[in-house]
Order: structure tokens, then sequence, then C-alpha cells
């Protein structure tokens, strides 16, 4: 049990014209996915053929006929227009809206810096975009609503055992999903779906998850996504989840990523370590999770009581305390005590998201014996944890502008430049030392250009980068090659089925023939990269 596995993340950024003039969103987005297209590359094609959107983790295959439009992610009117990151990662217009998905990364610090990386290529994207047939500039947010009843989505995707039954995925990650909010929430002004009634919230998308559990992602939106399209082998599912928050400060997404992680682990590892999960998942299982979800968004303070199936009443804080201790029990046992009494935590990269769980659960045990003006002047706590940091934001305006109202159209538009996005420009980053740092711009810079080392990712990178001209296609688990040798037009297909496959470390004829990386695949002499 180890926060190490595969993770990415997909986001959609809401779009509007600089000037606050009416646009078509769609004909924005798809301005900014060109302007994110390099010239080398614009001619490769994304690989629908392994996309699989209507398979459901609980009852198999859902037939086409009967799925909404919106889910079938792999038909052609869905595909508007697609770009191959220089990562690895893909940028395409989903819906009515730019969207970035990472490439595959190993752990939550990595994956941290390749979701911004995507900040980063989709900010000089927009830089270089304009409204079709004018000069208007164009602007991104990094948000999730606009206060007016739309909503849109910052997902997360975990490789992990197919083994572990998918009804304790749903029973721990429900309890998880809607409690984490306390840490990983980014905050909101308004309450309701249209935001009209006012307040504050910690969480943007409590109030637009309105089941259970479910295939769909753009109506009746679960808590629990099922879909069951791994892009991986048969042995591994791809957990997607669509119950999170964008973050814009660092270390909110890290601790969304490390502790999924980490529970994702416990599921995988309990039953060997003789840990008794399943009275676990009793005890904290939640009487109506999407109300609970409501109900944690909505108290800043941090304290009130969630009514269990059992009966009893725990808040999201106690929660999240006992699932912390069940990691650490079980760590443990696998692992043995370190000098402090706690796991032994195999590697640095487990121990140091320990470690931040653990200090962000102290925070947040602070915050919740602190009154509203303690809560105010609490900046350690608002450096970590994005909700506070913004509604101290928030909070200082209305204080100097007697604002009495949520409502005040000040408040949202603060709101919104919060999410504004242009690094280096925007409110996260002229806050600066205020706001704890997780990863570094080198690295972020770094993760923009260059897959990471230990996935296949790299591969993918590495010929976007050395050999465009011979790619035909790609998706997450394929590259097709053009074989001009072949007579018969077949193309060499690379299997990147593995995510762990196709690594820096797999490839070292990638390294060697980097100058003549085309003619030493297409000759076959990389003939063990393909099949």
């Amino acid at each position: 049990m180890r926060v190490e596995r595969v993770v990415g993340t997909e986001t959609e950024y809401a779009i509007a014209a600089e000037d606050g003039s009416p646009a078509n969103p769609v004909s924005l987005s798809m301005a900014v996915v060109r302007a994110a297209a390099d010239p080398e590359r614009s001619h490769i094609h994304w690989d629908y053929g392994r996309e699989d959107p209507v398979n459901d983790a609980r009852t198999g295959r859902l037939p086409r006929a009967m799925a909404s439009p919106g889910m079938l992610t792999d038909s052609p009117q869905s595909a508007l227009m697609n770009v191959l990151a220089p990562n690895g990662g893909r940028i395409y217009v989903d819906h009515a809206h730019p969207e970035y998905s990472s490439p595959e990364t190993t752990d939550p610090f990595q994956a941290l810096a390749y979701d911004r990386a995507g900040d980063l290529l989709m900010s000089r994207a927009a830089r270089c975009a304009g409204r079709e047939g004018a000069t208007h500039g164009v602007r991104l947010y990094k948000n999730n609503v606009d206060g007016k009843g739309a909503c849109w989505g910052t997902h997360e995707n975990y490789l992990m055992d197919r083994s572990v039954p998918f009804s304790r995925v749903v029973a721990l990650m429900t309890i998880h999903f809607v409690t984490r909010q306390i840490y990983t929430g980014s905050g909101r002004v308004g309450l309701g779906v249209d935001g009209r009634e006012p307040g504050f919230q910690i969480g943007q998308r409590a109030d637009y998850l309105q089941t259970r559990v479910g295939l769909q992602t753009t109506f009746d939106r679960p808590i629990i996504n099922t879909r069951d399209e791994s892009h991986s082998i048969a042995s591994t599912r791809r957990f997607h989840v669509i119950a999170g928050d964008a973050n814009r400060m660092d270390l909110p997404q890290v601790l969304k990523l490390g502790t999924t992680s980490m529970l994702l682990g416990l599921l995988e590892d309990a039953d060997a370590a003789g840990f008794d999960l399943d009275a676990l998942l009793d005890r904290l299982a939640l009487n109506d999770p999407v109300s609970s979800l409501r109900t944690v968004s909505r108290d800043l303070s941090l304290n009130a009581p969630l009514v269990l199936e059992s009966g009893r009443r725990e808040t999201a804080l106690q929660i999240q305390q006992d699932l912390f201790q069940a990691i650490c029990r079980v760590g443990v046992i696998l692992y043995g005590e370190d000098r402090e009494g706690k796991p032994a935590w195999p590697g640095q990269v487990t121990g140091r998201l320990m470690k931040l769980w653990e200090a962000i659960l102290d925070d947040l045990d602070r915050v919740r014996r602190a009154d509203a003006d303690e809560r105010l002047g609490m900046s350690d706590q608002a450096g970590r944890l994005e909700w506070l940091m913004k509604w101290q934001l928030l909070e200082s305006l209305r204080r100097r502008r007697s604002i009495h109202d949520w409502s005040d159209p000040r408040l949202a538009a603060l709101d919104i430049e919060w999410a504004r996005l242009d690094p280096g420009h925007d409110l996260p980053s002229r806050l600066g030392s205020r706001i704890q740092p997780v990863t570094s711009q080198p690295a972020v810079e770094d993760a923009a250009d260059m897959g990471p080392d230990g996935t296949r990712a790299w591969f993918r990178s590495r010929i976007l980068h050395d050999c465009p001209d011979i790619i035909r296609s790609m998706s997450w688990s394929r590259v097709v090659l053009e074989n001009p040798e072949n007579d018969e037009g077949r193309p060499l297909i690379v299997d990147l089925t593995d995510p762990s496959g196709h690594t820096k470390a797999d490839c070292p004829g990638v390294l060697e023939h980097s100058g003549d990386i085309a003619q030493w695949l297409l000759k076959g002499e990389g003939r063990d990269l393909y099949c």
C-alpha cells in the first residue's frame, strides 16, 4: 500500500472573449485548440478505435442506443478537434470547453506538475488565439461553475487492481468524496445550482452531484462514476472520478490525488493485511451521501454532523481522521513502525503524502475551533486550504466595503477572478508566498514539454518530438506509424496497452537512435516495440 500508481487528470476550462462581448464558446474553444497545435504534428489524428465510453463497471456494456449522445465521446460528431500535446497528453474540444488531459504519471506530485503544465499550455494557446475572424483575445478560467446553472468537470483517473469488488470501491469512495471537500474544495460564491441563494460554500461541485452512482457525467451527475474504460491491461481498472473541484493551489490538488490513491491501496491490500475493511465501511457508511455532500460544502465551521447508516453522527473531519487512521493501521501491519511509532512507509513519496495529510487534518481541527474573526486571521492554514484562502479574500472585501449580502456582484467578480488563468499574473500568482507551493515553475515547464520517464507517455512524447512526420494516429494505448516500405500500405502499430511499459528505461534504442528514429523504427530494428 503506497501512493505510487498511474494517475492522470482532465480539466475542462471555461472560456470567454477578452472584451466580454458575446461569443460562441465552441468557436472560441476551437480557436484555442488550433492555437495549441504545432504545425509539425497537426496532421496526426486521435485514434478512437479503442475507446469504450458505454462500458459500465456494474452491469457491463450499455447499449449505445440507450446512451445519451453526450456520453458517446468516441463518436465522429464528438471529435471536433484534437491536438497531441508535446508531453504526451491531449488537448481537444469537449462540448463547449477546451480540455486538457494530462499524460499518465506515477504519483500525485508528478501528476500535479503535469496538471499545472496543462494550465501553462492552455494559457499559451489562449494568448495566441483570437476569436475566429476577429482580433479579440480569449480568456480561460479554471473553475467548475458559472453561477447561472452550468457546471463543467475536473476529472481524476487512477489505475487500480480490477480484482477489488466494485461494490467496495463505491462504498469507500462515496465516504471519501463526500468528506474530502474540507481540504480539496476550491470555494464558491452562491448556494444552489443557479447560485441564487446568497452565501459561500467549500465545494464547487456539491450542488451539481445528484445521484450516488452512475455512468453519466453531464446529467444526474453521480458521486461515483462507473465508466469502465481502462485504456490498460485486463488486470487493471481505470477509476474515473468526476466529483472533484478544479484547484488553483498546489496542496489541495496533491492531497486530492494522493489521499484517493492511498485509499485505493487500502482497498487492494486490506484483506492481505488481515484488516477488516467491511467493518470500517459499515461503521462509516453515510445515510444520505448526496445530502451529506451539500451539508459538508455549506458548513464553514466544519462541525456539522453527518448521519450515518448506523444512526451515529460524525463530522466530515472525524470521518477523514478515521480514514487516515485506517491507512496508518494497515501501513504498520505491512511495513512496521518507525522510531515515532508511525508506519515505516516505503519510499519518500508515500511518507511525504501521509505527512501532508496528517498536517492538513491538524489545520482543519484548528479551523474547526475558530470563530469567523479568528478564521480570517489564519494565514498559515489559508496558504494550504484553497476554500479558506478564497473565503478570506472575499470576507476581507465584504468588511472593507461594508458589503452585507453575499449576492453582491463584487463578490462574484472576485470569485471569477480567482479562476482566471494567466500564470504569473493571475490572482493566485500575485498572492505569492501566502500560498504554500508543492511544485516549481521549472518542473512545470519541463512537464509541458516532455512526458514522464516512468510511463508509456514518455514514448508518445519522444516520438512526437523526434519523428512526427511518420505518425498517422495516436491514442493512450496505441500509436499507428506510416510504413512507406510496405507496398500494401499496412502501418506499423506500437501497442501501448501497458501504461507502465514503453518507458524511458524500457526503450534505450529510442534514445540511441533519436537522430534517425524514423528509419530505425521503419526498418524493423526497433521491432520489439511494435506488433
